[in-house]
């Protein structure tokens, strides 16, 4: 990846201080960015910070609870008043209830819309005055291999992941003349401790995968770092509205 590519650009990366959300802090902090990483778990995110300025970038975390309005609208205060800007929005935090539908409750099914797909809308909307009024910004939704295939053990998850990609087109439409370009990325099956979980819950998964995915293995989260470079920085100033699985071919089986 292009070091430099994002000099003087401000990410913010919602749950990024583990998985999939700080392999793509990991790009943005190499290619030059200020990092600010949102997450619940402190402990997490002061690893993270200090794995980030390791590399040489500007990193700070800023704790908050994503489904709810006034902390994601804190959220974003506090970083145009630390960096000045906020260029580049992740909409990473996620979560997972593995139940069938018939098995779910309604506390449940709202904890993981709120949390994967409410959060992404607070979050955007939060940020679009400041991109605007700044000449434009990059936001980043991450879907997942079920916001194309459907899962009998998650409904709920799917269901939130089917709406990122819709609201990705929808966002994308309505800010392209603001400059805003708006893209989801559809991670395959990645070692996460997310997917560490389904692995233990889901028998036979792992050997499914790897049967299905033509590069033959897992996916780590530095696999997103380049593609959030790519998304987040002056190389895709024309791509807006877009999905783009990093699955290592899985999703191209038939």
């Amino acid at each position: 990846m292009a070091d430099g590519a994002l000099k003087g650009r401000v990410a913010v990366v919602t749950g990024g201080n583990g998985g999939i959300g700080l392999g793509m802090a990991r790009g943005f902090a190499a290619a030059g960015a200020a990092v600010v990483v949102s997450g619940r778990n402190a402990e997490k995110s002061r690893g993270a910070v200090a794995e980030l300025t390791k590399l040489g970038a500007s990193a700070v975390a800023i704790e908050a609870d994503v489904a709810d309005e006034a902390a994601v609208n804190a959220l974003v205060g506090a970083t145009v008043d630390r960096f000045g800007r906020l260029d580049v929005l992740v909409n990473n935090a996620g979560m997972n209830i593995r139940k069938p539908v018939h098995e779910l409750t309604l506390g449940e099914w709202r904890q993981v819309l709120d949390t994967n797909l409410t959060s992404a809308f607070l979050t955007s909307r939060a940020v679009y005055p400041i991109m605007k009024k700044n000449g434009g910004g990059k936001i980043i939704n991450i879907g997942s291999m079920m916001s194309i295939f459907g899962a009998s053990f998650a409904p709920a998850y799917a269901a939130s992941k089917g709406g990122i990609v819709q609201l990705t087109k929808a966002t994308a439409s309505a800010w392209a003349r603001d400059n805003i370009q708006v893209n989801a990325v559809l991670p395959g099956w990645i070692d996460t401790e997310l997917t560490t979980n389904a692995r233990r819950e889901v028998q036979g998964l792992h050997e499914r995968v790897l049967a299905r995915t033509p590069a033959a293995r897992w996916g780590v989260p530095d696999d997103l770092s380049g593609i959030a470079v790519f998304l987040g920085g002056p190389a895709s100033d024309f791509v807006t509205g877009t999905a783009i699985p990093v699955d290592g071919g899985y999703s191209i089986q038939g």
